[in-house]
């Protein structure tokens, strides 16, 4: 396949990556990663512990030294033209900056840096939004966002608690009331009411839709008298879906949301407010910033056992992992989601909420860690679970969604390319591992997913993924993951003996080749620098093709030549250590953008160790 040179190449670049990653292990000997810092988790954060300083005095003096290294840090990180992005590799974003910008008129008379950060903001979003009255910002956050009105309605009632869109009560008509009192309905029926929120945000719908009633109330009196009604039980709601770290889905920005919105009603001795500071002063970073989650422990071990496996794992290092993943899956009903036993979430810790992308991820990762060719009776078990699980995830147009079946259409609750590209692949590995009863569930599922993925697929041959986008892409989407993904999971699927994929998965072969750049490597966005990450992810899609059954059909010197400048690429930036500049790739949720110190390094050992077996 590569000449002898590259070859060597490869092989000294792969020692190179698989020495680095198992490094990386902590003491426990899994993986945890580390999330980029993140000026709109700041932003939140520090509204929050403001908001709840204000109301008590008690908390003032405690809260006064992490709101002064939160401030310094936004002011230190503020962009060139005055905005600010996600990520500090991150463009600046109207969203974001927004959130600052409310958030440094907290600030204002504790810092000589703040007023110099707020006069340049504001001459950014007056580029931005046209204005900085509150209707032109309304619209611009709105435009952002469309029906999804996940985060749109959280920027601009931390705008609204921040004064910023008027001053009393007034600022409150521009903030839209989230219908709260639905939470007090059974949560079986939340699917079918078709909330303008997604699933996992529940807490800032009751949080927010409370502040809001509270203090501008509707003229209607019976939805008045009805809301009132409701406001304690929904509270109830809430304190059980809160962890008992305090931290919601582990998220900064969903915590300060709903600690903030709280203490804006003045209950900052409610127990959600209480557990809510202290999980925001204890996830603030040395350095004054606050990432957008804890970690994503599970995830990003996953990804690194599945990285690394079978061939480059050492033997001392299973010993460790198979326990910890196999704690990680949880066995009882979420009370967050009501989602059934059988799931993993992306953390160790409380916050997690089981979903199809982490599961999918821990099932391919415990097969991988089994000795000879079957998992043992406890990995099998879980194995069982977990794809039964993913079965009864699947909605009915064949996808696979991230938390929930049959929510709805906003983002995280439909279906998804790369989502379902996983759970095939999980799906086929474990079928050899299952009763013939769960096969039978199971060939159907495949089937229907096979479907979805058909239906899907762009002219052009490509998929858009979910969870990963592209700050240079006009549409912030990064087909160029989503490809690689698919074709992952076709190739699983043909070597398994599924026929029908082959049309599909090569019109996919022929867009990934034809994206490749100039310099070999690869890039979600046309004509944006290759990164490792994405360079990693089309390599390893491209090395499943090539160990097909049958040549790929892109086939012959075009595709080879492709490997070989891919691999080229890939081997000089690990022997240029550039898997320590992360490229902000992630996507979390709402068109927040985020980088994970260990996603060049894990994407590149994926493809650098199939690469090595290629002849």
């Amino acid at each position: 396949m590569f000449d002898e040179p590259l070859r060597t190449r490869i092989a000294r670049a792969r020692d190179t990556a698989v020495a680095a990653l198992l490094s990386e292990r902590n003491g426990a000997g899994h993986w945890s990663g580390e999330l980029s810092a993140s000026a709109l988790s700041t932003a939140t954060a520090v509204t929050a512990l403001t908001l709840v300083a204000r109301a008590d005095p008690g908390a003032a003096e405690k809260l006064r030294a992490p709101l002064r290294r939160g401030f310094a840090w936004l002011a230190r990180n503020q962009n060139a033209d005055g905005g600010w992005g996600d990520t500090t590799r991150s463009k600046s974003n109207i969203s974001t900056t927004t959130l600052v910008w409310a958030a440094l008129g907290l600030g204002e008379k504790t810092d000589d840096e703040i007023p110099a950060a707020t006069a340049a903001a504001e001459r950014w979003l007056t580029r931005a939004a046209g204005s900085l009255e509150p209707a032109a910002l309304v619209a611009a956050i709105e435009r952002r966002y469309g029906d999804d009105r996940t985060f749109s309605i959280p920027i601009l009632t931390m705008c609204a608690l921040c004064g910023r869109l008027g001053a009393g009560t007034d600022g409150w008509r521009h903030v839209r009331q989230l219908p709260f009192e639905l939470a007090a309905l059974p949560q079986r029926w939340f699917g079918a009411l078709q909330l303008p929120v997604v699933s996992y945000a529940l807490p800032a719908l009751i949080a927010i839709g409370q502040v809001r009633h509270g203090l501008r109330p509707t003229r209607n009196p019976l939805l008045r008298v009805l809301r009132e009604r409701c406001s304690d039980r929904t509270l109830a709601k809430l304190a059980q879906l809160q962890p008992p770290n305090g931290g919601f889905l582990e998220a900064t920005p969903l915590t300060s949301f709903v600690t903030m919105s709280l203490a804006g009603l003045g209950l900052t001795a409610h127990p959600v407010v209480r557990r809510g500071v202290f999980f925001l002063e204890s996830s603030q970073r040395p350095d004054g910033s606050w990432p957008i989650d804890t970690n994503l422990a599970t995830w990003v071990t996953t990804l690194s056992i599945n990285a690394l496996a079978p061939s480059a794992l050492p033997h001392e290092a299973i010993a460790p992992l198979q326990p910890w993943l196999l704690g990680q899956q949880y066995r009882s009903a979420h009370p967050y989601t009501l989602a059934a036993p059988g799931g993993w979430a992306w953390t160790d810790l409380p916050g997690g909420v089981p979903d199809a992308d982490d599961t999918a991820g821990a099932i391919l990762a415990l097969l991988q860690l089994a000795p000879g060719d079957a998992p043992d009776a406890g990995s099998a078990d879980a194995v069982r679970a977990g794809i039964g699980w993913l079965i009864d995830l699947q909605n009915r147009d064949g996808g696979i969604p991230t938390f929930c079946r049959g929510w709805g259409k906003l983002p995280f609750d439909r279906s998804s390319p790369d989502i379902t590209a996983h759970a095939i692949r999980a799906w086929v590995a474990a079928r050899p591992h299952v009763v013939s009863s769960l096969q039978v569930r199971l060939d159907r599922a495949l089937a229907r997913a096979v479907i979805f993925l058909e239906k899907t697929q762009r002219p052009d041959g490509a998929w858009v993924p979910l969870w990963f986008g592209h700050q240079d892409d006009p549409a912030d989407e990064n087909p160029l993951y989503g490809t690689a993904r698919v074709i992952a999971a076709l190739c699983a699927l043909e070597s398994a003996g599924h026929v029908g994929v082959r049309a599909a998965l090569d019109r996919a072969l022929h867009w990934i080749v034809s994206r490749q750049n100039p310099d070999g490597g690869w890039s979600g966005a046309v004509g944006a620098s290759s990164s490792l990450e994405e360079t990693g992810v089309a390599l390893e899609a491209l090395a499943h093709a090539h160990r097909r059954a049958h040549s790929p059909s892109p086939g012959g010197a075009a595709f080879a030549a492709a490997l070989a400048r891919g691999a080229t690429w890939l081997c000089a930036a690990i022997e240029q250590d550039q898997w320590r500049t992360p490229a902000p790739i992630g996507f979390y949720f709402a068109k927040l953008w985020y980088f994970e110190k260990l996603y060049p390094l894990i994407f590149a050992t994926g493809a650098l160790t199939r690469l090595a077996k290629l002849r």
